[in-house]
């Protein structure tokens, strides 16, 4: 059995092996995990729960025996299920909260059947201290320039297209689960704090300090996800381009990149319901009238000209950035991917 040391976050992409495997417990594994590492539990969360009332009100020896035994028998269903069809020559690295008994024991067991297994020392906790400093001890050393502009001009397409044009792209929304407003939310829910840092953190890894990076200008908050310290400084400094597009075409966009909201009538009530504090009644149940009608263009057109657009005005009148401004006749796909190699252009 090899250890693994960790030094830096590209040495788990550096250590070969062929699967990251972490044996904590379902829920420690929703919470956060390394990047492409699938979940064989040699505890699972009740028996996790089990194994600790036991260390507190019994032994630790009965805690240790009980877990034992749960280990080795969990072990052998992974064994005769997800392991079932490794070869001789398969190479896992495996992983728990703190490198100790849990993933210590899986890995002999894997060891004894003759695989090369590296163990991470530390554990999890090694993996977390470094996406830590990564996010917020550490001052960022990329270049980064914003994509900003108002509600529905297609800042995080755009981002995609200068993606797909070969450029660095952090793509913030999608690492936090939600476009960012007040209607944003995403049915499925956003990740933890911690997954939301490990997705910035291991794409922050990946990139080339010296080349140009392209996030899309966000407050300090995505939903409930908080922009770690480190970005957030960087992105205050950074350049901005700002994208404008006509009302209608901004209307059009936001009718469809928002489907998911407009095919939940319940959730999209509640979301203009949550704006009456800012506007009047009469307003508020105009929307509603506008949504139950499924007159989407119409409804956005009012929320972003009455609600949005005010708003983004003043943001903009207390920066001190100086901003450049890309206008677009309309976002369709074609015209966004143009926008998006002239901009490559810009920086190389």
């Amino acid at each position: 059995m090899t250890l693994l040391h960790l030094n830096a976050l590209s040495d788990i992409a550096a250590c070969g092996a062929d699967t990251i495997i972490d044996v904590r417990s379902p829920d420690e594994f929703a919470e956060d995990h390394i990047p492409g590492a699938i979940n064989l539990p040699v505890l699972s969360n009740a028996e996790r729960a089990k194994v600790g009332t036991i260390y507190k009100q019994d032994s630790s020896f009965m805690a240790r025996k009980i877990g034992a035994a749960l280990v080795a028998q969990n072990a052998a269903v992974h064994l005769m299920g997800p392991l079932a069809d490794k070869p001789g020559g398969w190479q896992p690295m495996v992983y728990c909260w703190r490198g100790g008994q849990r993933s210590g024991s899986f890995a002999t067991i894997l060891e004894q059947i003759g695989w090369r297994v590296q163990l991470l020392k530390g554990g999890y906790r090694s993996y977390r201290r470094l996406v830590a400093q990564t996010v917020y001890d550490t001052p960022l050393p990329h270049k980064l320039t914003l994509i900003e502009g108002g509600t529905g001009t297609a800042k995080t397409r755009l981002l995609e297209h200068l993606a797909l044009a070969g450029e660095q792209v952090i793509d913030l929304e999608g690492f936090a689960n939600h476009r960012g407003s007040l209607f944003g939310a995403r049915g499925d829910g956003q990740p933890s704090q911690k997954m939301f840092e490990t997705r910035l953190a291991a794409q922050l890894a990946k990139m080339d300090p010296t080349r140009m990076t392209w996030v899309e200008a966000e407050s300090s908050k995505i939903g409930a996800r908080v922009v770690p310290s480190g970005l957030w400084h960087a992105m205050r400094d950074a350049p901005r381009i700002e994208v404008q597009a006509p009302l209608a075409a901004r209307a059009r966009f936001l009718a469809t990149a928002y489907a998911d909201l407009t095919e939940d009538s319940a959730r999209l009530h509640g979301r203009i319901d949550m704006l009456r504090p800012y506007h009047a009644s009469d307003v508020i149940a105009a929307w509603h009238s506008l949504a139950d009608e499924g007159a989407w263009e119409e409804l956005a057109t009012g929320l972003v000209s009455a609600h949005y657009d005010p708003r983004y005005a003043k943001s903009m009148g207390r920066s001190e950035k100086a901003t450049q401004v890309i206008a677009l006749a309309d976002l369709e796909d074609s015209t966004l991917a143009q926008a998006a190699r002239d901009l490559a252009r810009r920086v190389t």
